[in-house]
């Protein structure tokens, strides 16, 4: 996973210093184990490309949003993107600040602009009108100021997955780059909010900087058009979705990254302006792996299958995106023959894979490593088939702690109830 913080110890995989083995015995499985070096290695390579110059990281919480793993960035001064008011009171659970978190998301609710009003959230990221109109009621009716930043779609080709690709015309999300001008127009005629920034996210698991460049000379034309409009566009937004190596990828490194953005910035002239980046996947993606157990392997005519106790309801990627992650085993075995397995969960569907044509050296009860799932695993973890999520643990150095419990089946069902006679 091309990552020092996950490595091979005489054939036995390791997190930092612990056996991967030794966090299985303690802990079961399925488990996610995320490294702390590595997550602050990826924040300080955003921090320090940042530093004395204008611009400033703020942790996309959806990828990632375990209080450990929140409260290891906020401990560095990270700031936050949000999508809803839960991952807000995550980041306040995690120690960090509301006043240097953005609020972005496509579908708001006046519960959600209310509570982030009254805690002090940096700027909304607003995607359409009618969001805007919501917004300015909402601060109205508390004698409140909304300080907005409208997300553009730049109609650019992030050259991603369909699913992961956010910034183009057909997709849900920001204002249409040709509505955008009058959009402004409108926010600054509202009584209740404050035109401060101009936003845009154009997808995930982008591995080349060309299309964020392409998405900065857009806006950038249109900072230009909204300020001879009257209006002072404080700060730019150029989102996340910088992409890590799940397989053979190779995305840009984050420091040469956020330079060459900047730089950009700055040779057309707009160097004063403060700059966000919302990383997410690029933190966390390779800072965690999935622990999971061979419970048999079962030969088929076309197949043959080894069939694990983790799942899509553990991690759904690979359903959902048809998404690649390494699998490896936690201990290398040598004296056993090489075979050709689909790596499949209990879950009661055909879509629930792991992995596809993968060769691996296993016998029943051997352990796997579904590497580079930091980010994007938990998160969209489910209890399909009333399967309790998984445990999460965090390893700094020799000692791992466990950052949330396994759930127990009683627990899924606590809140239900059945029909009296």
């Amino acid at each position: 996973m091309n990552d020092s913080a996950f490595h091979s110890v005489d054939g036995v995989m390791h997190v930092e210093d612990v056996s991967a083995a030794s966090l299985v015995e303690q802990f079961g499985t399925p488990l996610y184990v995320y490294s702390r070096d590595a997550l602050t290695r990826a924040y300080r390579a955003y921090a320090d490309a940042c530093a004395n110059r204008r611009a400033t990281a703020h942790v996309a919480v959806k990828a990632n949003s375990n209080l450990a793993v929140l409260n290891v960035f906020a401990r560095m001064g990270a700031g936050f993107d949000i999508v809803s008011s839960g991952e807000l009171a995550r980041v306040i659970a995690a120690g960090g600040k509301v006043s240097n978190t953005v609020f972005s998301g496509v579908g708001k609710s006046a519960t959600e602009m209310c509570e982030a009003l009254e805690l002090g959230v940096k700027c909304f990221n607003v995607e359409s009108i009618p969001e805007l109109h919501a917004l300015d009621a909402v601060a109205g009716s508390l004698g409140k100021r909304a300080p907005v930043s409208l997300r553009v779609n730049p109609d650019v080709d992030a050259k991603t997955h369909p699913y992961i690709s956010t910034g183009l015309k057909s997709n849900k999300f920001g204002v249409a780059f040709a509505d955008a001008r009058a959009a402004y127009r409108a926010a600054h005629a509202m009584a209740n909010l404050d035109v401060v920034g101009i936003d845009c996210h154009i997808g995930s698991q982008i591995t080349e900087i060309s299309p964020y460049l392409d998405a900065v000379d857009k806006l950038l034309e249109l900072v230009e058009q909204i300020e001879a409009d009257g209006m002072k566009i404080h700060h730019i937004d150029v989102g996340g979705g910088l992409g890590i190596t799940y397989d053979n990828e190779t995305p840009p490194d984050i420091g040469r990254f956020v330079k060459t953005v900047l730089d950009h910035i700055d040779a057309r002239g707009h160097g004063a302006r403060d700059v966000y980046f919302e990383p997410g996947r690029s933190l966390g993606g390779n800072a965690g792996v999935l622990l999971t157990r061979v419970e048999y392997l079962k030969p088929g005519e076309e197949k043959n299958f080894a069939i694990v106790d983790a799942a899509m309801n553990d991690l759904a990627r690979p359903a959902m995106y048809e998404a690649f992650h390494r699998i490896v085993p936690v201990v290398e075995r040598a004296v056993v023959t090489a075979q050709r397995y689909d790596v499949v969960g209990p879950v009661c569907e055909s879509g629930d894979w792991l992995g596809r044509d993968r060769d691996l050296a296993i016998e029943q009860g051997d352990l796997l490593a579904i590497c580079s799932a930091g980010a994007y695993g938990f998160t969209m973890s489910s209890n399909y088939n009333t399967r309790p999520r998984a445990a999460e643990v965090m390893v700094d150095g020799e000692r791992a702690r466990v950052v949330r419990a396994r759930e127990e089946v009683a627990q899924l069902f606590a809140g239900e109830s059945v029909l009296p006679d």
